[in-house]
């Protein structure tokens, strides 16, 4: 069972120390105490909870949403444009994750992506890597 800081689950979630210690006084988080005397939460448990919090909202602003292969899609705020006559680098702020896409200046225009426009980006990778926490 793999224990996590109450510092660390608040950040994973995106919310402060005292809401997760709030969840875990009104029961929908369970705590323990690890080695060194501080609260830690279950990971499975956070998990659970991260996926129960994780809501719909953007996807109705995806109009793709259910209509494509790639599974993976983060919708945000385009937050920069830089094009040159033939491609163009694309910032998209997803929540807290930044994404940036090189993309052709024509599909640019024809999205009209700018600062400010409402985007989908869609993933498909057939590799995707992933990293453990360092022990």
């Amino acid at each position: 069972m793999k224990q996590i800081r109450i510092a660390t689950a608040a950040n994973l979630l995106g919310v402060s120390d005292d809401t997760i210690r709030r969840w875990i006084d009104r029961g929908r988080l369970a705590s323990t105490v690890d080695d060194a005397g501080r609260h830690c939460v279950d990971g499975a448990d956070l998990a659970a909870l991260a996926q129960e919090l994780a809501d719909d909202a953007l996807l109705a602003l995806d109009d793709g949403a259910g209509h494509r292969s790639a599974r993976n899609h983060l919708t945000g705020l385009v937050t920069r444009v830089v094009s040159d006559a033939v491609m163009s680098q694309v910032e998209i702020q997803c929540g807290r994750y930044r994404v940036v896409s090189l993309i052709s200046t024509e599909a640019v225009r024809e999205l009209g992506l700018e600062a400010g426009s409402i985007a989908t980006a869609v993933i498909k990778a057939t590799s995707v890597g992933l990293e453990g926490a360092r022990a």
